[in-house]
């Protein structure tokens, strides 16, 4: 079998390996529940890009609830946190697709904007973390994605060369972070909020719909 440990993958978490889109609307809506208010698609849309903090901030400032952000971002990390720890799935075919390159020898990591415990327990849950050489959020760079920082933190734990990194994600502004610093970028198509389908050919260096969509022989030769 082919040694392919000079080649590196950092999978985006949410929409991309976990199938977390219904928890965070279900998020939302509890959110606007306690606010007394409903979401738009506007908010949905802004909540999507945001960190948890960010989001603390936005719903905290356009809906009055909680007594400061923080009270609300406490709100969201505990009822995420519950959903990572005993109900988080793993989107079809991910696993197979680790499981593929790691037998080769594929070097991989998670680079998400969801809190490290929260990754930590998602990913523990869903049963990928021994194929993983970091997890890391961006909360560890103190950087969001619209900046590379958090995909370079991760490279540099797994000692790949920047031409032989592919990120994988579910988000077009994601996917254009990515690009811009020089990344090879698989686009996963998860829902329109995150990427339309059409955004993400125009903008990933190749585009599925699943990961079934991509087998890993195929990957690593487009990796070279």
């Amino acid at each position: 079998m082919t040694d392919c440990s000079h080649i590196g993958v950092i999978f985006d978490c949410d929409g991309t390996l976990i199938d977390s889109m219904a928890a965070w609307r279900a998020l939302e809506e509890d959110l606007a529940a306690r606010a007394g208010r409903e979401f738009t698609r506007e908010d949905a849309d802004a909540l999507t890009v945001r960190t948890i903090p960010e989001c603390g901030v936005y719903v905290h400032e356009k809906f009055g609830l909680g007594d400061c952000p923080a009270e609300v971002e406490r709100m969201i990390n505990d009822f995420m946190f519950d959903f990572y720890s005993t109900r988080a799935e793993l989107r079809p075919g991910a696993l197979a697709f680790i499981e593929g390159l790691a037998r080769h020898g594929v070097r991989m990591t998670v680079a998400s904007s969801t809190p490290q415990p929260l990754l930590e327990a998602g990913l523990a849950h869903v049963g990928v973390t021994p194929f993983l050489d970091a997890i890391v959020s961006v909360d560890v760079v103190g950087k969001s994605k619209r900046e590379p920082a958090v995909y370079d933190h991760a490279r540099f734990v797994m000692g790949t060369a920047l031409e032989h990194t592919w990120g994988f994600e579910d988000a077009a502004y994601a996917v254009d972070t990515l690009t811009h610093a020089g990344y090879r970028t698989v686009g996963i198509y998860d829902n329109d909020l995150s990427a339309t389908w059409e955004q993400l050919e125009a903008a990933a260096t190749v585009a599925i719909r699943e990961f079934s969509d991509l087998p890993v022989e195929t990957f690593l030769q487009l990796a070279g």
